[in-house]
C-alpha cells in the first residue's frame, strides 16, 4: 500500500453558480461518493489553507490578483463569458491552490508517496494576467514553482489529461526548460491553442509536447500516446517530481467533449505514471482536479485515481464502461509526433496494464 494524502475543504464549495457546468456539485458528489466507499480511511486527509499571496505571484500577476480579490469583494462578476467570480471565488482560489501545496508539501518531505488535490476552482486555462475558462488561478503551475523555490527542484514534469488543452500553464513554462509541460487533448477544440507545432521557445525549444488528438480517440490511443511519447520523453528529462492536472472530461459519456475515455482507461493512465515515477522520483507522483462535468463519471474517477495511488485492490470503480463502438485510431499522428520530438522508434513499452 501507498501513503496517499488528500485534500480537501467543503469551503471550496461556495465558489459556484446555479446552471454553471462548474458548480459545487462536482465536489459534493464525489465526496458523498468517497465517503460511502470508505477509501478515506485508508488515505490522509490533509488540511486545506490559502496560497501564500509570494507563491501566487509567482505565476500571476499583482494587477490580476488585485482584479480578482476586488470584483470577488463587491460580489462578483464574470472574468469572461464563460468565467464568474462570487464573493468567495478569491478565497476559493487561494485555497484550492493551498490545498495543493500542502500536499505538494507532505510528498517532498517523504511524509506521503502520492497525493490528490481535490479542489476548485479548477486552473490549468488561467493566464498570469486574467482567468478563462472556468478557471481563476493555475494551480498546477503555483505547485511547480512552490517545489522549485521551497523544495529546491530542477526538474518538474506536468502531465495534463484534461480534455481540453492547459493553455495557461503552456503559458507559464513556454520559455522555461526547467519543466516539461505534455498535454493530450481534443484538438482544435477549446481554447483553441495546443498544436503539435508549439513546442517552447528559446532554450525551453521541445520542453512543451502537445498530443492534439481529434474528436473519438479512447483509452487505446490515450494509453499509446503515454507509452510512445510521454514515457520517452520523461526518461530523457528525469524528472524529480510528477504534477498532473487530472481532468477526466475526455470520459465518452462527458457532455462537454467528444472523446472516448474510460474510467478503467484513466485507471490504466495513472498507473504508467505512477510506475514512471516510482522509476525517476521516488515515487513523487501529486494530481490536482481540472474539469470533468458529467457527475457520477466524474465522482468514480476520482475514486479510481485515489484507488490506484493507494495500491488498493479493489480495482477501478467504472459502473459505465467502455464507450460502445469503436475508437479513432492514432497511429499516423503519433509516429508524425514521434519525428518531431526526436523520439527514437518507441515501440509499445512493456511498462504498465
Amino acid at each position: 500500500m501507498k501513503r496517499t494524502a488528500i485534500s480537501y475543504d467543503p469551503f471550496n464549495r461556495r465558489h459556484t453558480r446555479e446552471g454553471h457546468p462548474e458548480n459545487f456539485r462536482r465536489l459534493e458528489e464525489t465526496w458523498n461518493l468517497l465517503q460511502i466507499d470508505g477509501i478515506l480511511h485508508q488515505i490522509t486527509l490533509i488540511p486545506s489553507t490559502p496560497a501564500p499571496r509570494q507563491a501566487v505571484l509567482r505565476v500571476h500577476t499583482p494587477a490580476y490578483l488585485e482584479r480578482l480579490e476586488s470584483t470577488a469583494f463587491f460580489s462578483g462578476g464574470h472574468l469572461d463569458a464563460d468565467t464568474y467570480l462570487t464573493h468567495d471565488s478569491f478565497d476559493a482560489a487561494l485555497l484550492a491552490a493551498g490545498g495543493l501545496l500542502n500536499v505538494v508539501d507532505k510528498v517532498l518531505h517523504k511524509q506521503m508517496d502520492n497525493g490528490f488535490a481535490l479542489v476548485r476552482p479548477p486552473g490549468h486555462h488561467a493566464l498570469g494576467h486574467t482567468g478563462m475558462g472556468f478557471c481563476l488561478l493555475d494551480n498546477v503551475a503555483v505547485a511547480a514553482r512552490w517545489a522549485q523555490d521551497v523544495h529546491g527542484l530542477h526538474r518538474i514534469l506536468i502531465v495534463d489529461f484534461d480534455v481540453h488543452h492547459g493553455n495557461g500553464t503552456q503559458d507559464t513554462f513556454y520559455r522555461d526548460p526547467s519543466v516539461l509541460f505534455f498535454s493530450i487533448h481534443q484538438y482544435p477544440f477549446y481554447p483553441g491553442t495546443g498544436a503539435a507545432n508549439e513546442t517552447g521557445m528559446g532554450r525551453a525549444e521541445g520542453a512543451t509536447i502537445n498530443v492534439p488528438f481529434p474528436a473519438s480517440v479512447g483509452d487505446e490511443g490515450y494509453l499509446a500516446a503515454f507509452r510512445q511519447i510521454l514515457l520517452p520523453a520523461a526518461r530523457m528529462f528525469r524528472p524529480e517530481l510528477i504534477l498532473l492536472s487530472a481532468g477526466y472530461d475526455a470520459h465518452w459519456m462527458d457532455p462537454l467533449a467528444h472523446m472516448r475515455l474510460s474510467i478503467t482507461g484513466y485507471a490504466r493512465l495513472v498507473t504508467l505514471l505512477m510506475e514512471l515515477a516510482d522509476e525517476l522520483c521516488h515515487g513523487r507522483l501529486v494530481a490536482v482536479l481540472e474539469g470533468g462535468y458529467h457527475l457520477n463519471v466524474l465522482s468514480h474517477s476520482v475514486l479510481t485515481t485515489l484507488r490506484v495511488l493507494s495500491g488498493s485492490r479493489q480495482g477501478p470503480s467504472d459502473p459505465f464502461g467502455p464507450a460502445p463502438g469503436g475508437e479513432r485510431e492514432v497511429g499516423a499522428l503519433l509516429e508524425k509526433l514521434k519525428h518531431l520530438h526526436h523520439i527514437p522508434g518507441a515501440p509499445f513499452y512493456s511498462l504498465g496494464a
